[in-house]
């Protein structure tokens, strides 16, 4: 028999360049976010390289359209590398394209509070921020009317708590998430009235890591306490609707931090006493049937 040797198909070169561009804007997209995470450079540099990334995932997406289109037309091969290339490019693409159409429905803001008009103040946190953050005081009237058109469920939570009991939920609710607290200052007692509780902490954004800075203010009122939360990215004039998040999930944990029954420390469970066990009574007839047998 003659065998036949079928000519290997050409790999179209497109597809060959759109599966490396791929490949090459997924390790700098993995660089980028490690550097970003680490904070071994500077924000802006490190937001260069993960936007880096992002243009070679694009024009990957591009040669591997084109490859595909030249692989149906010429019938070259090369299908392979070109449907790699775009699904890497499409995963990286994918996630800054939500971000993007949140962006576009939520108010450019990266401060978000539940008292605009006293806001609770950053103090602690105001000293370590770097000079190129967003300025640690509020930025007024006008922010205030954006979240509350965009955030109007987000207000104080009033509980019939007492100051301490609403602090001490607060805190606890702040250590459980692992923030890391910079200054804590539980309400005391002042003159005529209660000093306020004030909590500063730093949450961190789940991929790249940037850092919050979060602030909670706990004041006495005539039935309980009021406690009032600050939420404000240190970089970028949109928040993306993250710190609103994170206020109302901080309002709705310490309300069930609240709720929740505290266990009474000072009582001990009584002990159960052991039943006595009942001895064997000693069988007096025996030897009363024995003489009588006898």
């Amino acid at each position: 028999m003659v065998r036949r040797r079928l000519a290997e198909l050409p790999v179209s070169r497109l597809a060959i360049w759109a599966r490396r561009l791929a490949l090459f804007s997924l390790a700098a997209m993995l660089i980028g976010i490690i550097i970003v995470r680490s904070g071994a450079l500077d924000i802006v540099p490190a937001m260069a390289t993960l936007a880096g990334a992002l243009v070679l995932a694009l024009v990957a997406m591009l040669l591997a359209l084109g490859a595909g289109i030249a692989i149906w037309r010429e019938g070259v091969g090369g299908a392979l590398e070109a449907l790699t290339a775009f699904l890497i490019a499409l995963a990286l693409i994918a996630y800054p394209a939500y971000l993007g159409v949140k962006a576009y429905r939520l108010p450019a803001i990266y401060d978000v509070t539940t008292d605009p008009i006293d806001p609770p103040r950053f103090e602690a946190i105001a000293r370590l921020r770097p000079r190129d953050a967003n300025p640690a005081a509020y930025a007024g009237l006008y922010a205030a009317q954006l979240q509350r058109a965009a955030y109007a469920d987000i207000e104080p939570d009033v509980s019939n708590s007492s100051p301490q009991q609403a602090y001490d939920a607060a805190l606890k609710v702040i250590t459980k998430r692992k923030w890391h607290i910079v200054d804590s200052r539980p309400p005391q007692s002042a003159g005529s009235g209660i000093r306020e509780g004030h909590i500063e902490a730093i949450a961190r954004t789940p991929i790249l890591g940037f850092r919050e800075d979060v602030v909670v203010r706990v004041r006495a009122t005539p039935d309980g306490a009021r406690i009032d939360y600050r939420s404000a990215s240190r970089y970028g004039r949109h928040d993306l609707g993250g710190n609103a998040a994170r206020v109302r999930a901080l309002i709705a944990d310490v309300e069930d931090a609240l709720a929740a029954p505290e266990p009474d420390k000072g009582e001990k469970p009584e002990k159960q006493e052991k039943p006595e066990k009942k001895r064997p009574r000693p069988n007096q007839a025996v030897g009363k049937g024995n003489s009588a047998k006898r």
